[in-house]
């Protein structure tokens, strides 16, 4: 494609006066033998403006219809807001770019007769089943699946860096000393979600893994609640009411580790002294608890706009599919103590 510079070189003139020239720029004193030259010039090396460029993009942006299909319903935004920021930095990109939203489908997917194929392209966020997002949508390459564990290989994707986290806090509760350490982690609910939704989380997988590749696994100290601040509460009592008390505790969501934290203070444990936690998205309220949570940071409004990006590639015509890893950050504050 022809450049400023290429047109300034045929015309022997400065790249600075071809601009000025091809922005119509009226204050320039230059000859109309040199204007014209630089126009033909231009239309012989069939030159075109950034700006016209700008504006055949735009063009573009605003006729392409997107679908969002959202594992979450809004109950679950509302008690961990996780996949709320997800959705809200797909949402802030599209607004960005112009693209429009046209449909929103949330939760279980049988319910969904209507075919999608009027749409440019889907973007599934949470661990949707794939054979229904097919069956609505067949066109493989113009899904984008985030935050979904199971992504098939030819269709694009976004996670986080599960194992990347996993080690991290696990690292971190192994050099303060603990070897007898508690999972809390979260399953869906099947009548919001149905029998597909019910995916193993990968935080459940890899903490059992690591735990056994360091001989200390201990299935007791693993249980499972709804991604809420009151399942982590009562899962909490639970374990404590079983007799199961580890020294230290991963759970999978921060408003779990709320929850988790109001049971131990119930029971007069101290944090990090009895029992240190760590939580999981580094939520705003996460620095302000008592104590401040140790926690991972996510960027999951990073996830949603990347997966615009990527949808937007594929519509202009990319054709091998892509795998974002979107890395994590362990934040260390009070609630996981100081070495044993």
């Amino acid at each position: 494609m022809a450049t400023i510079k290429q047109i300034a070189s045929e015309a022997g003139v400065s790249p600075a006066t071809v601009s000025r020239v091809l922005n119509n720029d009226l204050s320039l004193s230059v000859s109309e033998e040199t204007r014209s030259r630089i126009f033909s010039i231009a239309e012989q090396l069939q030159y075109k403006p950034a700006r016209l460029k700008r504006m055949k993009q735009d063009q573009l942006l605003s006729t392409i219809k997107v679908g969002l299909v959202m594992w979450s319903t809004l109950e679950d935004e509302h008690s961990d807001p996780y996949f709320g920021a997800i959705r809200r930095g797909i949402e802030t990109r599209c607004e960005e770019l112009g693209i429009g939203i046209d449909k929103v489908i949330r939760g279980v997917l049988k319910s969904e007769a209507t075919p999608l194929s009027e749409l440019d392209g889907l973007i599934v966020v949470g661990s949707v089943d794939e054979q229904e997002i097919h069956r609505l949508y067949p066109r493989k390459d113009r899904v984008i699946f985030v935050n979904h564990d199971q992504t098939p290989d030819d269709c694009d994707s976004v996670q986080l860096n599960f194992g990347q986290a996993m080690k991290e806090v696990l690292r971190h509760l192994y050099e303060l000393g603990h070897t007898e350490i508690g999972f809390i982690g979260g399953s869906s609910n099947p009548d919001l979600h149905g029998e597909e939704g019910q995916h193993e989380d990968p935080r459940t997988r890899l903490f059992a893994e690591l735990q056994q590749k360091r001989g200390i696994y201990n299935p007791e100290l693993m249980v499972l609640a709804d991604w809420s601040s009151n399942g982590g509460y009562e899962v909490m009592l639970r374990m404590l009411d079983e007799g199961h008390r580890p020294t230290a505790c991963f759970v999978a969501s921060d408003p779990m580790a709320v929850g988790a934290l109001r049971a131990l203070h119930e029971r007069g444990l101290r944090v990090p002294e009895d029992m240190a936690i760590v939580g999981f998205d580094d939520i705003e309220v996460s620095a302000f608890l008592t104590p401040p949570l140790t926690t991972v940071r996510v960027h999951t409004e990073l996830m949603g706009r990347t997966a615009v990006q990527l949808l937007l590639e594929r519509v202009e015509g990319r054709e091998i599919a892509s795998h974002i890893t979107i890395n994590t950050k362990l934040i260390v504050r009070e609630s996981s103590g100081t070495s044993r």
